[in-house]
């Protein structure tokens, strides 16, 4: 399976955000590094503006590495994703891709491959998979018209029905289903893969990078003690 990793050189919340050091590297290279340990990953597929990037991840990754330059059509904040795949799969031989981003860097192997297992198992009956965390929490709109659930009956949270969110963690999809779907990455029939909220930490804002960037660190000081 082929691994669609986009990354813009500029990010407005956090500055130089997929170069910022994460644990003493490059955000994106605790994704790559993920990536690379799934057994089912043939390569991965860089598409970025920044020629700071494509340095780096020639010079670290080389070969595990396919670099596209961005066309300037497609550069800029309020670019849809979607027109981004659609411009790789135009360029790229292959029918399965996975799409994630370097933002999620407490993605496991394992989880990966469990998603790619999934994907294929359901082929049959479902053309793409996303990933989903489950909330089961009172949630309100935004005129405070409670959503999931009946103020008058205050019951236990874990005991109100599940909503689930959708992470960007993973997007697992074909070519053809791509298509069929007017050029997008969730199918006209997909399934889901449900990933822990811990795992599942996608950094948008400077207090996710810190949580993000904390957590990694207990779990290598945990592995390291045990």
């Amino acid at each position: 399976m082929i691994v669609l990793l986009p990354m813009k050189g500029h990010s407005e919340r956090i500055k130089n955000k997929n170069l910022k050091l994460f644990n003493g590297k490059p955000l994106y290279h605790t994704i790559v590094n993920t990536l690379l340990a799934s057994k089912h990953i043939e390569f991965i597929v860089i598409n970025s503006d920044s020629a700071l990037i494509e340095q780096d991840a020639k010079k670290n990754f080389g070969d595990n590495i396919v670099f596209i330059k961005r066309p300037r059509y497609i550069q800029g904040d309020f670019v849809s994703m979607n027109k981004i795949i659609a411009h790789d799969l135009s360029v790229l031989e292959g029918e399965h891709f996975l799409q994630t981003h370097s933002t999620n860097p407490l993605l496991k192997a394992e989880t990966i491959d469990k998603a790619i297992d999934k994907y294929y198992s359901k082929l049959n009956n479902c053309d793409s998979l996303f990933s989903i965390t489950k909330l089961q929490t009172r949630l309100y709109d935004k005129s405070l018209h409670p959503v999931n659930h009946n103020p008058a009956e205050l019951i236990r949270t874990q005991d109100l029905e599940p909503l689930y969110e959708e992470n960007s963690n993973l997007y697992i999809f074909s070519k053809s289903s791509f298509i069929n779907a007017k050029n997008k990455r969730i199918g006209i029939k997909p399934t889901y893969f449900e990933i822990k909220k811990l795992e599942a930490i996608d950094i948008d804002y400077e207090e996710d990078f810190i949580i993000a960037e904390a957590i990694m660190k207990k779990i290598k000081d945990y592995n390291h003690e045990t």
